[in-house]
C-alpha cells in the first residue's frame, strides 16, 4: 500500500474554484420518458458534454494546474484506454507543457485522434491497458517525465468529485448516485462529495461483469487482478487501483455488476429517452438502475454520464442489436 492521502471535502470544492475558469458546470436533467422506463425520478450529469467528451477533463486540469515549473519542464506520460488521454492532453496543452499518452492496441480511435487533436503525443503499445501502462512507467524512469497514474492521484479524484458537488448543489434532494467504475477514480471523487454534503446519500458503482477486478477488490476488500474482457473500455481495468479502492472501502455503499448485452442496451435506452450519446461506460448506470429497478423504487436517482466517445461503427453496431 503506498502513503497517498485521499482527497477531502475541502480540496475537491478547491478543484471546483481552480477549475471553472477551464470548464464550465456540465448540464444535469431530468427526461420524462427515462422516468418512465425505470419507473422513477431519473437524473443525468452529463459528463458527456465536457470539452474531451469525458469527466476525467476535471482531474486533468486539476491536477496539471498544480504541477511545478520544474514538473511542466519535464513534461508528462500516462497510460489510458482513451478518456484519461484525452484530459492530460487536453490539460497539458492549457498550461503549455507536453504530454506522452501510451495507449494499447486496438483502442477506441475516436479518442486517440482526439488525443493527437488536443497535442497528446501517442506510443501505442501492448495489448491491454496496463500493458501500456508498464510502458509508460518504463519511459518515465528513462527520461525523467512526470507519470501521471490514471487512479492514485489525489489531485485526479479531487478533480472529477467536481462533478458530484456540481449535481448536489443543483438537487441537494438526490437520494441514490449511481457511477461507472473503471479504475475507480470517479467513484472515490463522487464518495468524498456526496458523504460531505449529504451523508445519507447511497452512492453505487457499477463495472461490467467482463472486467470486474475493481468490484472483486471491493468485495474482498483487498487489491487484486481479473480478466478484462467487455467493449466498454472506460471500465476495462485488469488490476484494481490501491487509492480509489481505500476511498471506495470506507464510503461507497454499494458496487454492482451487469453484462455488457446490459450496457449495450442502455446505449440505446439513453438516446431513445434522453436523445443523449454515452459510451459503454457511461450508459453502465442506466444498466445497473434498470437491474435494481425494483430495489430503488420511489427514489430519486442521480446517473453519472460519464463519457459520450462512442465511434460511429460501435453506434452502429449496437443500434443494430437493438
Amino acid at each position: 500500500m503506498t502513503s497517498l492521502l485521499a482527497p477531502t471535502a475541502a480540496d475537491i470544492g478547491a478543484a471546483q474554484t481552480r477549475i471553472a475558469p477551464y470548464l464550465r458546470p456540465t448540464l444535469f436533467a431530468h427526461y420524462p420518458a427515462l422516468d418512465a422506463l425505470v419507473g422513477g425520478e431519473t437524473w443525468l450529469k452529463h459528463e458527456n458534454h465536457q470539452p474531451t467528451g469525458a469527466f476525467k477533463v476535471r482531474g486533468g486540469v486539476n491536477l496539471v494546474a498544480q504541477l511545478s515549473e520544474d514538473e511542466r519542464g519535464r513534461g508528462l506520460v500516462t497510460a489510458s484506454t482513451g478518456n484519461h488521454g484525452q484530459s492530460i492532453a487536453y490539460a497539458a496543452a492549457l498550461f503549455d507543457t507536453a504530454a506522452r499518452i501510451c495507449v494499447p492496441e486496438g483502442a477506441n480511435p475516436l479518442k486517440l485522434e482526439a488525443i493527437r487533436r488536443f497535442g497528446g503525443q501517442l506510443a501505442v503499445r501492448g495489448r491491454d491497458f496496463d500493458e501500456a501502462r508498464e510502458h509508460a512507467e518504463e519511459l518515465a524512469r528513462e527520461h525523467g517525465y512526470r507519470y501521471v497514474h490514471s487512479g492514485n492521484e489525489p489531485d485526479l479524484i479531487a478533480g472529477v468529485g467536481t462533478a458530484t458537488l456540481e449535481l448536489l448543489e443543483e438537487r441537494p434532494d438526490i437520494d441514490v448516485l449511481i457511477v461507472p467504475v473503471g479504475g475507480g477514480s470517479g467513484a472515490a471523487g463522487a464518495c468524498i462529495a456526496a458523504k460531505s454534503l449529504r451523508p445519507g446519500l447511497r452512492v453505487i458503482g457499477v463495472q461490467s461483469t467482463g472486467a470486474p477486478a475493481a468490484q472483486r477488490a471491493w468485495v474482498e476488500r483487498r487489491l487484486v487482478e481479473d480478466r478484462m474482457q467487455t467493449f466498454a473500455e472506460g471500465l476495462a481495468t485488469r488490476v484494481a487501483f490501491e487509492l480509489p479502492q481505500r476511498i471506495m472501502w470506507e464510503l461507497l455503499d454499494d458496487f454492482v455488476l451487469v453484462d455488457d448485452s446490459e450496457i449495450a442496451v442502455a446505449v440505446v435506452q439513453l438516446l431513445e429517452t434522453a436523445r443523449t450519446v454515452a459510451e459503454p461506460a457511461g450508459a453502465a448506470p442506466l444498466a445497473a438502475l434498470l437491474a435494481l429497478r425494483d430495489e430503488l423504487a420511489g427514489q430519486r436517482v442521480a446517473l453519472i454520464v460519464s463519457g459520450g466517445n462512442i465511434t460511429l461503427a460501435q453506434l452502429r453496431n449496437l443500434l443494430g442489436q437493438a
